[in-house]
């Protein structure tokens, strides 16, 4: 392959790498070295032997992602309060026309099933990622990890069973999810405690991480009332030093957020699951290694 032949190669299947990347991490920029890495790699290997550069290249990606996600376990144990993943601005736009394909991968990125995956082996995680967000045979998937097809079926179930046991029971309706958010943020900025419980589901939950860098509570608070009374004591004290707040719709993770800025800068992303004309989980990313990439 001549040196531009070699980029555009890669450039043709980046877009899949960071996919696979991101959904094994759960961070952008860890997702960002892996793909860069994978890049290294190509760009300087032998590739007189590569029949299928795409295959070899989510191979290469996937071993990566599972050496830096065994480093990253330690990481995740010792953080402070509940751990979120870092949000990443979705928009599959037209190279995804597919309303069905759509839906796999924007719920392959969600942040509920994102979290679930926390808990899964680093090899049960690859296996789940290529296989449901990706759709790999499972020969190929045994290819990539260097196990036997039937090992990889035993992962398989064992990861789709723990996913699906941890995952919300529940189906989200994207209108119905933005509905709810615009009228979540008019009664917490308003004050109006009734009108937000009115909102919340009796047992949801709400999922703040900061990291121990900004403030959220240090762990996950459950039911209206509880839920209610911080979110409407957080939007009265506001942020020490910051004057003016503005709130900005985004998708992040499939799904319909609100980033929410601070005297022009990310102070934080908000996002809820709703189901049955309910807020059943709230979630707030507040740490600010987080929202560096949402700068722009």
């Amino acid at each position: 392959m001549t040196a531009d032949t070699v980029t555009d190669v890669f450039e043709e299947h980046r877009s899949v790498l960071m996919g696979v990347a991101y959904r094994m991490l759960g961070r952008v920029a860890d997702a960002e070295d892996v793909v860069q890495d994978a890049w290294l790699r190509w760009s300087a290997g032998e590739r007189g032997e590569v029949r299928e550069p795409r295959a070899y290249l989510v191979r290469v990606t996937t071993r990566l992602a599972i050496d830096r996600l065994r480093q990253a376990q330690a990481r995740h144990e010792a953080y402070v309060g509940p751990w979120l993943p870092e949000p990443m601005v979705t928009d599959f736009g037209p190279t995804v026309p597919d309303t069905a394909e759509r839906a796999v991968l924007a719920d392959s990125v969600s942040l509920a099933v994102l979290v679930v995956l926390e808990s899964l082996s680093p090899l049960e995680r690859a296996v789940f990622v290529l296989r449901e967000a990706f759709g790999f045979p499972y020969a190929e998937i045994a290819s990539t990890l260097d196990r036997s097809e039937a090992a990889v079926r035993q992962l398989a179930g064992r990861a789709r069973k723990h996913v699906e046991d941890g995952r919300p029971r529940y189906e989200v309706d994207p209108a119905e999810r933005r509905d709810l958010t615009e009228r979540f943020l008019a009664a917490a900025t308003e004050g109006d405690l009734a009108g937000l419980m009115s909102l919340l589901a009796p047992d949801v939950h709400l999922v703040g991480d900061s990291g121990g860098k900004a403030k959220a509570p240090l762990r996950v608070l459950q039911s209206a009332d509880k839920v209610g009374r911080f979110l409407i004591g957080a939007a009265r004290q506001g942020v020490p030093g910051v004057e003016t707040y503005e709130f900005r719709p985004v998708e992040v993770n499939g799904a319909a957020s609100v980033l929410v800025l601070g005297d022009g800068k990310p102070d934080s992303v908000l996002q809820l699951d709703v189901a049955d004309g309910r807020i059943q989980r709230v979630y707030i990313m507040r740490n600010p290694d987080k929202l560096v990439g949402l700068t722009s």
